[in-house]
Protein backbone atom coordinates (compact mmCIF):
# COMPACT_ATOMS: atom_id res chain seq x y z
CA UNK A 1 0.00 0.00 0.00
CA UNK A 2 1.60 3.81 -0.72
CA UNK A 3 0.18 6.31 1.71
CA UNK A 4 0.56 10.40 1.30
CA UNK A 5 1.34 11.94 4.18
CA UNK A 6 1.94 15.95 5.76
CA UNK A 7 5.97 15.50 5.20
CA UNK A 8 8.98 15.24 5.43
CA UNK A 9 10.18 12.33 7.92
CA UNK A 10 9.45 13.04 11.39
CA UNK A 11 6.31 14.84 11.92
CA UNK A 12 3.82 14.23 13.41
CA UNK A 13 1.71 12.74 10.73
CA UNK A 14 4.49 10.32 10.20
CA UNK A 15 3.89 8.99 13.43
CA UNK A 16 0.49 8.53 12.87
CA UNK A 17 1.23 6.65 9.68
CA UNK A 18 3.75 4.77 11.84
CA UNK A 19 0.98 3.36 13.85
CA UNK A 20 -0.63 1.69 10.73
CA UNK A 21 1.97 0.88 8.81
CA UNK A 22 6.14 0.34 9.32
CA UNK A 23 6.78 -0.30 5.62
CA UNK A 24 8.28 2.90 5.20
CA UNK A 25 8.96 2.55 1.28
CA UNK A 26 5.08 3.03 0.68
CA UNK A 27 5.46 6.28 2.33
CA UNK A 28 5.72 9.18 0.08
CA UNK A 29 5.41 12.95 1.71
CA UNK A 30 3.22 15.96 0.64
CA UNK A 31 4.19 19.31 0.71
CA UNK A 32 0.37 20.06 2.51
CA UNK A 33 -2.73 18.40 3.38
CA UNK A 34 -4.27 19.60 0.03
CA UNK A 35 -1.21 18.00 -1.68
CA UNK A 36 -1.33 14.38 0.49
CA UNK A 37 -5.58 14.11 0.00
CA UNK A 38 -4.95 15.16 -3.92
CA UNK A 39 -2.65 12.48 -4.28
CA UNK A 40 -5.29 9.62 -3.56
CA UNK A 41 -8.06 11.45 -5.68
CA UNK A 42 -5.28 11.51 -8.56
CA UNK A 43 -4.25 7.44 -7.66
CA UNK A 44 -0.68 8.40 -6.82
CA UNK A 45 -1.03 6.58 -3.31
CA UNK A 46 -3.72 4.30 -1.92
CA UNK A 47 -4.30 6.37 1.41
CA UNK A 48 -3.43 9.46 2.97
CA UNK A 49 -2.67 10.10 6.51
CA UNK A 50 -3.38 13.58 7.96
CA UNK A 51 -4.39 15.55 11.00
CA UNK A 52 -7.75 16.49 11.38
CA UNK A 53 -7.89 17.84 15.24
CA UNK A 54 -5.82 18.87 17.93
CA UNK A 55 -7.21 19.14 21.18
CA UNK A 56 -5.82 22.67 21.50
CA UNK A 57 -6.22 24.32 18.40
CA UNK A 58 -9.35 22.36 17.14
CA UNK A 59 -10.27 21.27 14.17
CA UNK A 60 -7.57 21.61 11.21
CA UNK A 61 -9.24 23.86 8.65
CA UNK A 62 -7.00 22.33 5.82
CA UNK A 63 -8.42 18.73 6.18
CA UNK A 64 -11.74 19.54 6.53
CA UNK A 65 -11.72 21.97 3.56
CA UNK A 66 -10.31 19.57 1.43
CA UNK A 67 -12.39 16.41 2.37
CA UNK A 68 -15.60 18.52 1.29
CA UNK A 69 -14.18 19.85 -1.59
CA UNK A 70 -13.17 17.61 -4.62
CA UNK A 71 -14.38 14.22 -5.56
CA UNK A 72 -15.31 11.97 -2.54
CA UNK A 73 -13.30 10.16 0.12
CA UNK A 74 -13.75 7.86 2.60
CA UNK A 75 -12.40 8.37 6.10
CA UNK A 76 -11.14 4.20 7.12
CA UNK A 77 -9.24 4.89 10.40
CA UNK A 78 -7.98 7.44 13.02
CA UNK A 79 -5.29 7.71 14.67
CA UNK A 80 -3.81 10.02 18.34
CA UNK A 81 -0.43 11.06 18.95
CA UNK A 82 0.69 13.22 22.12
CA UNK A 83 2.48 16.46 21.22
CA UNK A 84 5.80 16.98 22.79
CA UNK A 85 7.61 20.39 21.24
CA UNK A 86 11.74 21.11 21.59
CA UNK A 87 13.45 24.06 20.55
CA UNK A 88 15.87 23.24 18.13
CA UNK A 89 19.03 25.25 16.80
CA UNK A 90 21.78 23.77 13.95
CA UNK A 91 24.04 24.40 16.85
CA UNK A 92 24.44 25.81 20.66
CA UNK A 93 22.87 28.88 21.57
CA UNK A 94 21.58 31.33 24.24
CA UNK A 95 17.85 31.40 24.41
CA UNK A 96 18.50 35.23 24.29
CA UNK A 97 19.48 35.03 20.47
CA UNK A 98 16.46 33.22 19.30
CA UNK A 99 14.65 36.02 17.31
CA UNK A 100 13.06 33.92 14.68
CA UNK A 101 11.21 30.42 14.99
CA UNK A 102 10.30 28.50 12.21
CA UNK A 103 7.18 25.68 12.57
CA UNK A 104 3.91 25.15 11.92
CA UNK A 105 1.57 27.71 12.86
CA UNK A 106 -0.21 25.16 15.16
CA UNK A 107 3.10 24.26 17.03
CA UNK A 108 3.05 28.32 16.86
CA UNK A 109 -0.30 28.30 18.84
CA UNK A 110 0.39 25.65 21.26
CA UNK A 111 3.64 27.07 22.78
CA UNK A 112 2.72 31.06 22.56
CA UNK A 113 2.56 30.91 26.33
CA UNK A 114 6.34 29.98 26.55
CA UNK A 115 7.62 31.77 24.19
CA UNK A 116 6.02 35.18 25.72
CA UNK A 117 7.67 34.43 28.76
CA UNK A 118 10.83 33.10 27.26
CA UNK A 119 11.36 34.59 23.84
CA UNK A 120 9.36 37.65 24.71
CA UNK A 121 10.07 39.53 21.28
CA UNK A 122 11.00 36.44 18.97
CA UNK A 123 8.80 36.17 15.45
CA UNK A 124 6.94 33.41 13.67
CA UNK A 125 8.18 32.16 10.46
CA UNK A 126 5.65 29.79 9.38
CA UNK A 127 6.85 26.27 7.83
CA UNK A 128 4.43 23.66 6.17
CA UNK A 129 4.91 21.51 9.50
CA UNK A 130 7.02 21.17 12.08
CA UNK A 131 9.77 18.86 10.89
CA UNK A 132 9.64 20.98 7.23
CA UNK A 133 11.29 23.78 9.50
CA UNK A 134 13.13 21.17 10.71
CA UNK A 135 14.38 19.76 8.00
CA UNK A 136 15.22 23.36 6.03
CA UNK A 137 17.82 24.15 9.28
CA UNK A 138 19.26 21.47 9.05
CA UNK A 139 19.62 21.92 4.84
CA UNK A 140 21.13 25.39 5.67
CA UNK A 141 18.05 27.89 5.77
CA UNK A 142 19.38 31.08 7.40
CA UNK A 143 15.99 33.09 7.96
CA UNK A 144 14.84 31.92 11.43
CA UNK A 145 17.24 31.04 14.39
CA UNK A 146 15.70 28.09 15.47
CA UNK A 147 12.73 25.69 15.18
CA UNK A 148 9.88 24.20 16.95
CA UNK A 149 9.30 20.37 15.93
CA UNK A 150 9.24 17.16 17.66
CA UNK A 151 12.00 15.48 19.79
CA UNK A 152 12.23 13.29 16.63
CA UNK A 153 12.74 15.60 14.14
CA UNK A 154 14.99 17.29 15.91
CA UNK A 155 17.47 13.69 16.10
CA UNK A 156 17.05 13.09 12.72
CA UNK A 157 17.70 16.30 11.22
CA UNK A 158 20.80 16.43 13.44
CA UNK A 159 19.95 19.79 15.23
CA UNK A 160 20.70 20.76 19.06
CA UNK A 161 17.65 20.71 21.47
CA UNK A 162 18.18 24.38 23.14
CA UNK A 163 14.81 24.20 25.46
CA UNK A 164 12.74 21.11 26.19
CA UNK A 165 8.82 20.55 27.10
CA UNK A 166 7.80 24.06 25.55
CA UNK A 167 4.21 23.36 25.14
CA UNK A 168 1.98 24.98 26.73
CA UNK A 169 -0.02 22.21 27.37
CA UNK A 170 1.92 19.12 28.09
CA UNK A 171 -1.34 16.67 27.63
CA UNK A 172 -2.24 18.15 23.88
CA UNK A 173 -3.18 15.46 21.49
CA UNK A 174 -4.04 15.56 18.11
CA UNK A 175 -6.38 13.42 16.32
CA UNK A 176 -5.37 11.97 12.46
CA UNK A 177 -7.36 10.11 10.18
CA UNK A 178 -6.26 7.53 7.21
CA UNK A 179 -8.59 8.25 4.01
CA UNK A 180 -8.97 6.57 0.87
CA UNK A 181 -10.84 6.98 -2.34
CA UNK A 182 -14.97 6.67 -2.15
CA UNK A 183 -14.98 2.92 -2.82
CA UNK A 184 -12.60 1.91 -0.37
CA UNK A 185 -14.58 -0.45 1.78
CA UNK A 186 -16.07 0.32 5.24
CA UNK A 187 -14.44 -1.09 8.13
CA UNK A 188 -16.44 -3.48 9.97
CA UNK A 189 -18.31 -2.11 13.18
CA UNK A 190 -16.67 -2.79 16.39
CA UNK A 191 -19.29 -1.27 19.04
CA UNK A 192 -16.84 1.97 19.57
CA UNK A 193 -17.06 4.00 15.96
CA UNK A 194 -17.24 7.53 14.55
CA UNK A 195 -19.09 8.44 11.35
CA UNK A 196 -17.99 11.80 9.76
CA UNK A 197 -20.37 13.71 7.95
CA UNK A 198 -20.53 17.39 6.05
CA UNK A 199 -23.70 18.58 6.43
CA UNK A 200 -24.90 21.73 4.79
CA UNK A 201 -27.71 24.13 6.36
CA UNK A 202 -30.61 25.24 4.14
CA UNK A 203 -30.20 28.86 3.73
CA UNK A 204 -32.28 31.88 4.89
CA UNK A 205 -34.42 29.81 7.23
CA UNK A 206 -34.65 30.18 10.50
CA UNK A 207 -33.84 27.47 13.38
CA UNK A 208 -32.00 25.31 10.50
CA UNK A 209 -28.78 24.80 12.76
CA UNK A 210 -31.44 23.46 15.78
CA UNK A 211 -33.45 21.20 13.00
CA UNK A 212 -30.26 19.93 11.69
CA UNK A 213 -28.75 18.79 15.48
CA UNK A 214 -32.42 17.61 16.51
CA UNK A 215 -31.80 15.04 13.49
CA UNK A 216 -28.75 13.27 16.14
CA UNK A 217 -30.82 14.27 19.18
CA UNK A 218 -34.40 12.65 18.54
CA UNK A 219 -31.78 9.02 17.49
CA UNK A 220 -29.89 8.96 21.24
CA UNK A 221 -26.32 10.08 18.47
CA UNK A 222 -23.85 11.88 20.17
CA UNK A 223 -21.59 14.57 18.94
CA UNK A 224 -17.55 14.03 19.54
CA UNK A 225 -16.79 16.88 17.02
CA UNK A 226 -18.76 19.80 15.20
CA UNK A 227 -17.36 22.80 13.33
CA UNK A 228 -18.71 25.41 10.92
CA UNK A 229 -17.20 26.35 7.62
CA UNK A 230 -18.34 28.69 5.34
CA UNK A 231 -19.60 27.12 1.84
CA UNK A 232 -17.37 29.95 -0.05
CA UNK A 233 -20.08 30.84 -2.94
CA UNK A 234 -21.29 33.75 -1.04
CA UNK A 235 -21.35 35.59 3.04
CA UNK A 236 -23.58 33.67 5.61
CA UNK A 237 -23.85 30.13 3.95
CA UNK A 238 -22.26 27.51 6.05
CA UNK A 239 -21.42 24.00 6.43
CA UNK A 240 -20.97 21.46 9.49
CA UNK A 241 -17.93 19.12 9.73
CA UNK A 242 -19.64 16.70 12.17
CA UNK A 243 -17.72 13.32 13.49
CA UNK A 244 -21.16 11.18 15.35
CA UNK A 245 -20.88 8.28 17.54
CA UNK A 246 -21.22 5.17 15.62
CA UNK A 247 -21.33 3.27 12.73
CA UNK A 248 -23.46 3.47 9.09
CA UNK A 249 -24.66 0.15 10.07
CA UNK A 250 -25.77 0.73 13.30
CA UNK A 251 -29.73 1.71 12.61
CA UNK A 252 -29.41 4.88 14.59
CA UNK A 253 -26.92 6.27 12.41
CA UNK A 254 -29.40 5.43 9.46
CA UNK A 255 -31.90 6.96 10.65
CA UNK A 256 -29.66 10.19 11.27
CA UNK A 257 -28.74 10.09 7.75
CA UNK A 258 -32.58 9.42 6.35
CA UNK A 259 -33.28 12.58 8.27
CA UNK A 260 -30.50 14.76 7.13
CA UNK A 261 -31.01 13.85 3.92
CA UNK A 262 -34.88 15.33 3.88
CA UNK A 263 -33.83 18.42 5.40
CA UNK A 264 -30.64 19.40 4.67
CA UNK A 265 -29.71 20.48 1.02
CA UNK A 266 -26.55 18.39 0.99
CA UNK A 267 -25.35 16.09 3.00
CA UNK A 268 -21.41 14.15 2.58
CA UNK A 269 -20.42 10.79 3.94
CA UNK A 270 -17.10 10.78 4.55
CA UNK A 271 -16.72 7.43 6.32
CA UNK A 272 -17.43 4.99 9.43
CA UNK A 273 -14.48 3.81 11.27
CA UNK A 274 -13.53 2.75 14.52
CA UNK A 275 -12.41 4.67 17.32
CA UNK A 276 -9.41 5.22 18.15
CA UNK A 277 -9.92 5.36 22.04
CA UNK A 278 -12.19 2.04 21.52
CA UNK A 279 -14.45 2.79 23.84
CA UNK A 280 -17.72 1.19 23.28
CA UNK A 281 -20.47 3.92 22.54
CA UNK A 282 -22.95 4.07 25.21
CA UNK A 283 -26.79 3.50 24.13
CA UNK A 284 -29.93 5.94 25.27
CA UNK A 285 -32.84 3.14 26.39
CA UNK A 286 -34.80 3.32 22.85
CA UNK A 287 -31.44 3.70 20.76
CA UNK A 288 -30.33 0.18 20.33
CA UNK A 289 -30.80 -1.78 16.84
CA UNK A 290 -33.71 -3.83 18.23
CA UNK A 291 -35.47 -1.31 18.74
CA UNK A 292 -35.77 0.39 15.55
CA UNK A 293 -36.61 -2.98 13.65
CA UNK A 294 -39.29 -3.92 16.69
CA UNK A 295 -40.50 0.13 15.77
CA UNK A 296 -41.01 -0.95 11.88
CA UNK A 297 -42.30 -4.31 12.68
CA UNK A 298 -45.23 -2.56 14.44
CA UNK A 299 -46.25 -0.14 12.18
CA UNK A 300 -45.66 -3.05 9.59
CA UNK A 301 -48.42 -5.23 11.48
CA UNK A 302 -50.16 -2.05 11.62
CA UNK A 303 -50.47 -1.85 7.91
CA UNK A 304 -51.33 -5.57 7.95
CA UNK A 305 -47.81 -6.62 6.10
Amino acid sequence: MRFSYLGPRGTFTHMALMQISSDEGGHIPAIDVPAALRMVRNEETDFAVVPIENSVEGGVNATIDSLSNGSGLRIVAEMLVPITFVLASRGPMDLSEVKRISTHPHAWAQCQNWIASNLDDAIHVPGTSTAGSAKAMADGAMNFDAVLCNPLSAEQYGLTVIAEGVADNPDAVTRFICAGREGTALPERTGSDKTTLQVQLPSDEAGALLAMLEQFATRGVNLSRIESRPVGDSLGRYQFSIDCEGHVEDERVQAVLIGLHRTSPHVKFLGSYPSAKRVPVKLRPGTADQDFVAARDWVSNLLGK
